[in-house]
Parts: structure tokens; C-alpha cells; sequence
């Protein structure tokens, strides 16, 4: 038996070769211990150990950006361009976020596209002094390119607006050798890392020490943009946008009736409603 550093959602772990290779929790698939677990692994590991009551439910699961799902992965550990819950079913990029309107079980997801650029985005708390441009950049940099292995030619940017921490992260399907850590994985480990939810064995998160002063990071949102754009329609917008639309509508069709009811008092109604009519028409067509 052997202990994996890198992955504590596994079992069966065993050396071979002097490589301690496991069984992924939910999936059975065997994992080498000497580098990162992909994403689309961790994930299911994650949804069976709550399903078996084996761990508690992440407090924050609702809150991650790409939400929590069982998802179906390749034997690779990439995840499959369609994923479905029952039979609603959606496809999602590298990293396994959606990326397409949900629909039914028909759904053609025709191959799995790209996250070619994450931008993880961070808030530090309110400070005395700024932090030193320089000292950050440096322990990003080498945090991401040892505690992930992450090649440093993929860490595009490492950017400091007081109080925002934002770290590009840029890898082309391209650019990729075999052997190198997929940037989706870097960033799944990065925010369960800052969130206190660690994947590595000894369950101790990243600890953000600046010039020897410990930094507090109060929120952590993570983008991702892919190689093709996503596909989302009307059905997406948000609460808020389909409420500005609709207070629009209500104000185009109650100047209509305020513009009808004046030309009434004119005498004037049944050619000035037609004629108004119409140029609101080509007003909106326009």
C-alpha cells in the first residue's frame, strides 16, 4: 500500500515500478499518484462520496462556477463533450462546464471544445498597505508551477489591482505535450486549494504567504473561455435582463395607447392609430 499525495478520493492504492498508482472513488479507474487527478475524475469522485454519506456535501457546491454533477468521462479522464442528468442533457467544454442551453436526451454534442483561457479572479481582505506587485507575482508563480505542475509557458499574466488577483492561465490544445497538466485541472485544484477544500492527501490548503505577511482571499471566481464560442440563447439571459426587456415592451405599448387615445379626442382615431401604428412597426423592426 502506498499513500497518494495528490488525490485523497481514491482506494486500492498500491506501488508499482516505485509509482503508487489507486482505483478513482466513482469511477474505478486507476490514477497515478506522481500528478495531478483530471477534473472530470475529481468531480465524480466528489458526487459518489456524498451519495455514499462517506463525506459531507461541499457547503459551497451551489456556488462553484461549473457546478457540481456526476459527469460520464472518457477512460482518458477527459470528460465527454454530452453530459446529461436524466434526461435533460447539455455540452460542456475541457474543463467541463456547460456550455450550450440545456435540452433533451437528443442533444448532438458533436466534439468536446477547448478551454483554451482561465482567468481565475481574487479579492484579498482590506489591507493597511497594498501588497508588493513583485513578492505576489513570485509566489503565484512558483505555487502554480511546483504545488501544480504546472509548465510556467502556460501563466500568461499574474496581475495585482488592489484588492483583485487575477492569474491568467492560456494553453492551446496545440501547445500541450503529453505530460503536461491540463490548465482545467491547475484551476480545479487552485480553488479548492483557496477554498479549504483540499484534494491533496494531507487536506492542507494554500496557504497565501506574501513577504512572510499571510494574505486572506474573501472570494475566488473562476472564467473560462473556450476555442469556440459558447452556444447560448434567450433562454439564458438572465432575471434581470429579461425584466428590463419586458419593462421596455410595457412602455412601447403604453405610448401606443396614450399616443390612440389623444388623436381620439382629436377626432382624429382611426387614421392617426393606423398611421402611428405603422411607424411604431418600422420603428421596431428597425
Amino acid at each position: 500500500a502506498c499513500v497518494c499525495e495528490k488525490n485523497k478520493r481514491v482506494i486500492n492504492c498500491r506501488e508499482i515500478n516505485g509509482r503508487c498508482t489507486c482505483e478513482a472513488i466513482g469511477s474505478g479507474l486507476t490514477v497515478g499518484c506522481d500528478t495531478l487527478t483530471s477534473k472530470c475524475l475529481l468531480m465524480k469522485a466528489e458526487v459518489a462520496g456524498s451519495k455514499s454519506g462517506r463525506r459531507e456535501k461541499p457547503k459551497d457546491a451551489f456556488e462553484d462556477t461549473d457546478g457540481l454533477y456526476d459527469p460520464e468521462c472518457e477512460n482518458s479522464g477527459a470528460f465527454k463533450a454530452k453530459q446529461c442528468n436524466g434526461t435533460t442533457c447539455w455540452c460542456v467544454n475541457t474543463a467541463g462546464v456547460r456550455r450550450t442551453d440545456k435540452h433533451d436526451a437528443d442533444l448532438k454534442c458533436n466534439k468536446l471544445v477547448r478551454t483554451m483561457w482561465i482567468i481565475i479572479e481574487m479579492k484579498h481582505a482590506e489591507r493597511d498597505a497594498p501588497l508588493n506587485p513583485d513578492s505576489l507575482k513570485k509566489f503565484f508563480m512558483d505555487t502554480i508551477t511546483s504545488r501544480y505542475q504546472l509548465d510556467g509557458r502556460f501563466i500568461s499574466n499574474i496581475l495585482y489591482e488592489n484588492p483583485y488577483i487575477t492569474i491568467d492561465l492560456k494553453q492551446n490544445s496545440s501547445d500541450k505535450s503529453f505530460g503536461d497538466v491540463d490548465i482545467a485541472d491547475v484551476a480545479y485544484y487552485f480553488e479548492k486549494d483557496v477554498k479549504g477544500q483540499s484534494v491533496f492527501h494531507n487536506n492542507v490548503g494554500l496557504n497565501v504567504s506574501i513577504d512572510n505577511q499571510e494574505v486572506k482571499l474573501e472570494k475566488t471566481v473562476v472564467y473560462y473561455v473556450d476555442e469556440i464560442a459558447p452556444e447560448f440563447s434567450m433562454k439564458s439571459l438572465t432575471p434581470g435582463l429579461i425584466a428590463v426587456i419586458v419593462v421596455i415592451v410595457i412602455a412601447v405599448v403604453a405610448a401606443i395607447v396614450v399616443l390612440v387615445l389623444t388623436r381620439r379626442r382629436k377626432g382624429k382615431y382611426v387614421k392617426a392609430e393606423v398611421k402611428e401604428m405603422n411607424e411604431m412597426h418600422k420603428g421596431l423592426n428597425a
